[in-house]
C-alpha cells in the first residue's frame, strides 16, 4: 500500500530540525522522502477569507479511511481548509490499506485531501502522522519525512498549560487486532458493509434535501457488545496512560469521539471522518473540544433553507 507514494527518483535529503516541544526522539534532523509528481501540485482549492478561519493552537484528527467509499472527503476538505494550527496530528488509519488491497478505489477528492495536507504543512504547521493497523505500511517509515510530515510511532504533547498527552493511534490497546487478526478482518468486513448502506441511506437522504444521519453510528449505540467493548476501550488505554506517568492520552481507531476523565488520567478520543466527522482540538489556553463537523454542516444547511424561505421585500 505504501509504494502508492513511492519515486523510483527519491533520494533521501536532510529536513528542518524537529519543532520544540515534541516528546519523541528530540532534536536532529531527519531524512525526507520526496513527493512524487503526483501530489506535488498544490491543493486546488483557495481557502476560506481569513475571518471565516477557525484559529486553534493544536488540532487532533484520525480515521479518514482515504480509499474507501466510507470517507467524507467533501467534510473533511472544507475542515482542513477552514481551521489554522501550530500542529496538525494525524492519529492513524488515514490511509485503508486493508480496503486497498481487496480493490483501488481513490477519487479526485481523496487526492485533495492529501494535498491540502501538504500545502498545511508547507504553511509552518507542524505536522505529525502516526501510522494505524489499517496505514501500518507506514509504520516502516517512521522517523522519516514525506512531503514535510513526520512519521512518528506516538509522539508527547505538551498542552498550553502545561499537561503531557500521549499521542497514539489506540490499535495497541485492542486486543482484537493484536491477538485475533482474523477476527478484525471479519468485524471490518461487517462494518465495510454497514457502512455501504449508511452511504445509500445517506444518498437518499441528500435528495430529500434532508442533513446527513449516521446509520452506523445509531447501530453501535444500539448494540451492548460494542457499548462495552467501547467502554473497555477506553478504560485500557487511560489505564495504559496513567502506567505512563503522563496527565491524558489522545486516540482515534475506535470512531467514537469522547473526553472523558479517569481518576488523574484525561482520556481523548478525535473520533472519525466515516461516521461522525469530528477532530478534537485544543485552545490557545490548554482547553480541549470535541468538534462536530457534521453538526457545523447541519447548521448551515438550516442556515440557508432559512434564508431560503425569507420572504423578499420589495423595494
Amino acid at each position: 500500500m505504501a509504494t502508492m507514494f513511492d519515486d523510483s527518483t527519491a533520494k533521501l535529503a536532510p529536513t528542518r530540525d524537529r519543532a520544540p516541544g515534541s516528546g519523541i526522539g528530540g532534536g536532529g534532523r531527519r531524512p525526507r522522502i520526496p513527493l512524487p509528481t503526483w501530489l506535488a501540485a498544490e491543493d486546488p482549492a483557495d481557502t476560506p477569507p481569513t475571518k471565516d478561519r477557525m484559529r486553534f493552537r493544536t488540532v487532533f484528527v484520525s480515521d479518514f479511511h482515504l480509499g474507501t467509499a466510507g470517507c467524507n472527503a467533501d467534510l473533511l476538505l472544507d475542515f482542513l481548509r477552514t481551521i489554522e494550527c501550530d500542529t496538525l496530528y494525524l492519529v492513524g488509519d488515514i490511509v485503508d490499506g486493508w480496503q486497498i488491497k481487496k480493490g483501488w478505489y481513490w477519487p479526485q477528492g481523496h487526492n485533495d485531501v492529501v494535498r491540502c495536507i501538504l500545502k498545511i504543512a508547507t504553511k509552518g504547521t507542524r505536522v505529525v502522522y502516526l501510522p494505524g493497523n489499517h496505514d501500518e505500511a507506514f509504520r516502516d517509515y517512521v522517523g522519516l519525512e514525506f512531503g514535510g510530515v513526520e512519521l512518528l510511532p506516538e509522539d508527547i504533547h505538551v498542552t498550553a498549560d502545561g499537561r503531557r498527552l500521549l499521542v497514539v493511534h489506540g490499535d495497541a490497546f485492542d486486543a482484537v487486532v493484536l491477538y485475533a487478526r482474523w477476527l478484525a478482518f471479519l468485524g471490518d468486513s461487517a462494518y465495510t458493509f454497514l457502512l455501504k448502506a449508511n452511504a445509500v441511506y445517506n444518498a437518499v437522504r441528500r435528495r430529500l434535501d434532508l442533513p446527513y444521519w449516521s446509520l452506523s453510528t445509531y447501530a453501535k449505540r444500539k448494540v451492548k457488545n460494542a457499548v462495552q467493548f467501547i467502554s473497555r476501550f477506553e478504560e485500557t488505554v487511560a489505564h495504559a496512560a496513567a502506567e505512563r506517568g503522563v496527565d491524558g492520552v489522545v486516540c482515534g481507531h475506535i470512531h467514537t469521539a469522547e473526553i472523558r476523565q479517569f481518576n488523574d488520567v484525561t482520556y481523548y478520543n478525535d473520533g472519525d471522518w466515516v461516521e461522525s466527522c469530528t477532530a478534537l482540538v485544543e485552545h490557545d489556553d490548554g482547553r480541549m473540544e470535541v468538534l462536530d463537523w457534521h453538526e457545523r454542516a447541519r447548521a448551515q444547511q438550516s442556515a440557508r433553507r432559512a434564508e431560503a424561505k425569507r420572504p423578499v421585500v420589495a423595494a
